[in-house]
C-alpha cells in the first residue's frame, strides 16, 4: 500500500499542469487594443499556456455577433505560427469563446 501511494505521488509530481490564459475582447476592439492584446496572446502560447480568447456583449451589442466572429477568426489567423485553434469560436450566452493551445516547442 505505501509502496503504492509513492509511485502515486511520483506520477503526479510529474505530471503536467496545464494552465489557461484569457484575453477578453469587445466586438468593437478597436486596432491598438487588439494588437496589444494580440501580443500578450503570443507571449502567453510561447510560454506554453493555452489561451482562452473570448468576446463579452454586454447590453445591446449582442447584436454584432459577426464582429465577435471575425475578431476571433482573425486572432486565430494570426497566432497559427504559435499555436493551433482548438475549440472554434462558439457563442455560449453572452460570451463567444474560442480556445488556442501551443504548438509544441523542440
Amino acid at each position: 500500500m505505501y509502496e503504492q501511494k509513492k509511485r502515486e505521488k511520483a506520477l503526479k509530481s510529474k505530471a503536467t499542469k496545464v494552465i489557461v490564459k484569457e484575453i477578453r475582447f469587445g466586438p468593437q476592439t478597436d486596432e491598438h487594443d487588439y494588437e496589444f492584446k494580440k501580443k500578450h496572446a503570443i507571449k502567453f502560447l510561447q510560454d506554453g499556456a493555452k489561451l482562452k480568447a473570448y468576446v463579452f456583449f454586454k447590453g445591446r451589442s449582442i447584436v454584432f455577433k459577426e464582429q465577435g466572429q471575425i475578431l476571433l477568426l482573425k486572432l486565430a489567423q494570426e497566432l497559427e505560427d504559435y499555436g493551433k485553434v482548438e475549440q472554434m469560436p462558439k457563442l455560449e450566452g453572452k460570451r463567444m469563446i474560442m480556445f488556442i493551445a501551443p504548438k509544441k516547442t523542440k
